[in-house]
């Protein structure tokens, strides 16, 4: 799991944060972290999280997002056990999932809710479902007071550019081609990063123990109209040197193997259950998020490590950028 410390710079002089680096699966360090701090709530973020590289190496995935999670839940109940009263009463485990453990949907199903059975595609979909059901199951067995969140998919300040809204900002202005994956009409619910932090703290607030809340963003979109969107901002907030338009960087790559065609939440139920609904917009939130990666370029650089340069250029093969829709998608 990558992080970058320079995201938390803002907490450096606050008391009330403490950084520790560690490993989600390292039982010694969990325990020693929950009897120093007595937590009156444990969130669990910790996930690789990236489908392409669950493809390529799914053996972190495995690791992190199911041994992790169990090392967690371990330790978090035997925490949990020895608490009393009050403070046992009130704890809460609130475990981060993603709608891509429903599977894919067709152009005219239904939204997932809360009760879509599981269909992962995926290896990091797989995991997620595997850590799903180990906290469900801590719930049901254990009575360890969980909550679980599905999340559609974030966008937003600070997004690692391997993720589809940052890797087009920064490869635009870089003069990159723009790799869209076969013929981009796959369709994705937004959800600007702020909205889901405050769906997380109202459902951590108020939210049932045991219970699972979709979280969306009720902006479904396909692909290619989020490319399409982001190089018209960027075409209007910083124009290319030679007046042609962002959009002329598109470059279809050939698809995904087993690219879930749809992806759609209903969060309905944790706005009729707990008040909450997204603040943003998708033109709203996508806006700030091109502002931000404008403002922010040494951010952008010193995430570009050498690594992940060789990363980008191994999974969408620029050399291949010839490659038109419909032969992307075959």
């Amino acid at each position: 799991m990558r992080g970058n410390l320079e995201n938390l710079a803002s907490l450096h002089a606050d008391k009330h944060h403490v950084f520790v680096k560690g490993d989600i699966g390292d039982s010694g360090l969990l325990a020693s972290l929950l009897a120093t701090h007595q937590p009156r709530a444990v969130l669990n973020f910790a996930a690789e999280s990236h489908v392409d590289r669950s493809i390529h190496g799914p053996e972190d995935f495995i690791q992190t997002n199911i041994v992790g999670t169990f090392r967690l839940l371990e330790e978090v109940r035997a925490y949990w056990s020895q608490l009393e009263g009050d403070a046992k009463q009130v704890f809460r485990f609130l475990h981060v999932s993603t709608d891509e453990v429903y599977g894919s949907l067709g152009k005219e199903d239904p939204t997932f809710t809360e009760t879509n059975r599981y269909e992962p595609n995926s290896p990091y979909s797989a995991s997620k479902a595997a850590s799903d059901h180990l906290v469900r199951a801590y719930h049901h067995t254990y009575g360890l007071p969980v909550l679980t969140t599905h999340c559609s998919n974030n966008y937003g300040p600070y997004h690692f550019p391997e993720k589809l809204i940052p890797l087009m900002i920064v490869n635009a202005l870089a003069g990159k081609p723009l790799p869209v994956y076969g013929d981009g009409q796959q369709i994705r619910d937004w959800l600007y990063v702020k909205d889901h932090c405050s769906a997380i703290r109202r459902v951590l607030e108020a939210g049932k123990a045991g219970e699972v809340y979709n979280v969306g963003g009720w902006n479904e979109k396909p692909n290619i109209d989020i490319v399409n969107t982001v190089c018209a901002l960027l075409d209007e907030l910083q124009p290319r040197g030679d007046g042609q338009h962002y959009r002329e960087q598109i470059t279809y790559v050939k698809d995904r193997l087993g690219h879930d065609r749809r992806y759609a939440i209903d969060a309905s139920k944790i706005e009729h259950e707990l008040g909450w609904k997204p603040a943003e917009t998708f033109e709203t939130g996508i806006r700030k998020t091109v502002q931000w990666y404008l403002a922010n370029p040494e951010w952008v650089a010193h995430v570009q490590s050498g690594a992940y340069r060789e990363w980008t250029n191994k999974q969408y093969a620029y050399e291949h950028k010839s490659v038109k829709p419909q032969e992307a998608a075959a």
